[in-house]
């Protein structure tokens, strides 16, 4: 997996910035229904975060629907077939709309102070 962005322009907290990753390689093609994602640990290593950083990415990932998880097994990319019902769908679009509107708000915030 690519590590992730550093480009200050970016106000995403890690967590966010990995989920962000992921679907940009499921987006390209890199990560297909049914591949397997890295361990927790590598993921970690590879984005240069904490362990539970990567859980709380795979947790928003999982309730997105776009991984699951099997104990003992590690985390996959789910495939069409395993989409979220609609509520899911939209609760996670309420989800970055809220992450969104703060992320403007921040941006704005930035930008009167002079930063």
């Amino acid at each position: 997996m690519a590590p992730m962005s550093s480009d200050p322009s970016r106000q995403q907290v890690p967590y966010q910035q990995l989920v962000q990753a992921v679907l940009t390689q499921i987006r390209r093609g890199e990560l297909r229904p049914g591949d397997k994602l890295p361990s927790t640990q590598q993921l970690a290593a590879e984005h240069g975060v904490a362990a539970g950083t990567v859980q709380r990415a795979l947790a928003d990932l999982r309730s997105r629907g776009v991984v699951y998880s099997q104990t003992g097994r590690g985390s996959f990319v789910s495939s069409s077939d395993d989409k979220p019902t609609a509520a899911l769908t939209l609760e996670g679009l309420a989800r970055e709309l809220i992450e969104l509107r703060e992320r403007v708000e921040q941006l704005e915030q930035a930008q009167r102070s002079g930063t």
